[in-house]
């Protein structure tokens, strides 16, 4: 009989994981990483930065120090070997696997025409789904940010999220047994993180 597991219990399947990585280098490992034949996910914003002489427009990380990849569990030694990359994002000491729907997300709030930026992991709040346009059927918490409402989406494993400026008509609350599932997934004892 077949298995799709390894003997420590881990999938076969490629899978959606979070790597932790040397600051400012997520750019330079996310090549690497793709030419070793690793699928990569390194979501940025735009960001104008001002310096006394000059202004320039920056396309930085949303998840500093962070990129997402696709792999199976036979690549994970090769991707620790990725010179700058310090460890997966682990619970339970293994590494954790994320959730093809938040990468889906985020990646759809990233190619939407809306801005988007980091903001602070949120825990507490309203859950709301967009109704209709390019980020129909996304959840996440509605904030209202310098008189514009915003969607936050989070990326749990990594205790980060981003906001994505949405019109608040857009979206309607999700039922209270949705909320209170969200909100105990949350509260994983065991994960563990470098911050």
């Amino acid at each position: 009989m077949m298995t799709s597991e390894t003997p420590t219990g881990e999938s076969r399947e490629p899978q959606w994981y979070a790597i932790y990585t040397r600051h400012q280098h997520e750019k330079m490992i996310a090549k690497s990483l793709e030419r070793n034949d690793v699928e990569v996910f390194l979501p940025l914003y735009d960001v104008l930065r001002q310096w006394k002489d000059r202004k320039k427009r920056l396309s930085l990380p949303l998840f500093p120090s962070y990129l997402f990849l696709k792999c199976a569990f036979e690549q994970h030694l090769k991707v620790l070997m990725t010179p700058g990359v310090h460890s997966f994002v682990s619970f339970g000491g293994r590494p954790a696997p994320v959730s093809v729907t938040e990468i889906d997300a985020i990646r759809r709030a990233v190619e939407s025409k809306f801005p988007v930026e980091p903001h602070p992991f949120l825990r507490i709040g309203d859950r709301v789904r967009v109704k209709a346009g390019p980020l129909e059927g996304i959840e996440g918490i509605l904030i209202r940010k310098k008189g514009s409402d915003r969607l936050i989406l989070s990326a749990e494993l990594l205790a980060k999220s981003i906001s994505v400026q949405i019109d608040a008509y857009s979206v309607e609350p999700l039922p209270r047994s949705a909320r209170l599932i969200a909100a105990n997934r949350v509260d994983r004892p065991g994960l563990r993180a470098a911050r």
